[in-house]
């Protein structure tokens, strides 16, 4: 176990789920961490046991451990097979090793979801009243050095069929909420939807405005319509 000097007695615990929103809460925590020279945890939750999970989520799960034996201050905690909401794991966890500041990205509770059973950052303000809680919403940017999207604009995604239609207006229709990135030098809507899903951050692919299936893909490895075409 490491031993540090905590000039300010401050613990920081990230809570992370799967999808590309995890790096950032990492990065987030650890500035954190350093600065106040205190100890680091890392937190997941999975109601599934760890031997039922698919390779996707494994492949997380070991960048997540990979991450905290990287970093002498950090700590991996995984609350597997987890049938409790999530709200008391990550209040028991807070409670077991002192933890003063918890950083959450954002849930993708509607507003009638949170009205009529009580978002996750209400339950934990009720169970730890003395725990900061930082919030980090999905990210409005993406890291991308050589250019090929432009900066990230608010859109929406309605069903059509099977398919969805990338929208930049909000109406009655829309079921997703997010941040379109669009590939440069186009002029069609091509490129990555970014938006909540099911508390996961997901990124989809869009080609002339349409997404054909709600899959998570990597920006950095996608081809464009133009590479194709060439």
């Amino acid at each position: 176990m490491f031993k540090m000097n905590n000039l300010f007695n401050e613990s920081i615990l990230v809570c992370v789920y799967y999808g590309p929103n995890g790096e950032r809460l990492l990065k987030r925590g650890c500035k954190i961490a350093n600065m106040l020279q205190a100890p680091l945890y890392v937190l997941t939750i999975d109601p599934k046991p760890f031997d039922e999970l698919d390779a996707d989520k494994v492949h997380y799960i070991e960048k997540w451990k990979e991450f905290a034996q990287a970093h002498p201050t950090a700590q991996f905690i995984m609350k597997d097979n987890e049938q409790r909401p999530v709200s008391k794991v990550i209040a028991e966890v807070a409670r077991e090793h002192q933890v003063t500041q918890i950083i959450l990205g954002q849930t993708a509770h509607s507003r009638w979801e949170q009205i009529t059973k009580g978002s996750i950052i209400n339950s934990l303000v009720r169970d730890i009243p003395f725990v900061d809680l930082h919030i980090v919403s999905v990210a409005r940017y993406i890291r991308d050095e050589e250019g090929l999207y432009e900066k990230g604009v608010r859109a929406y995604l309605f069903q059509d069929g099977e398919q969805y239609q990338l929208s930049f207006n909000h109406d009655k229709d829309t079921l997703y909420e997010g941040i379109f990135f669009k590939e440069a030098d186009t002029d069609f809507d091509n490129g990555i939807f970014r938006f909540m899903k099911d508390a996961e951050t997901l990124q989809v692919l869009v080609r002339d405005g349409v997404v054909t299936e709600l899959m998570n893909v990597d920006m950095h490895t996608t081809v464009s319509l133009n590479d194709i075409e060439s």
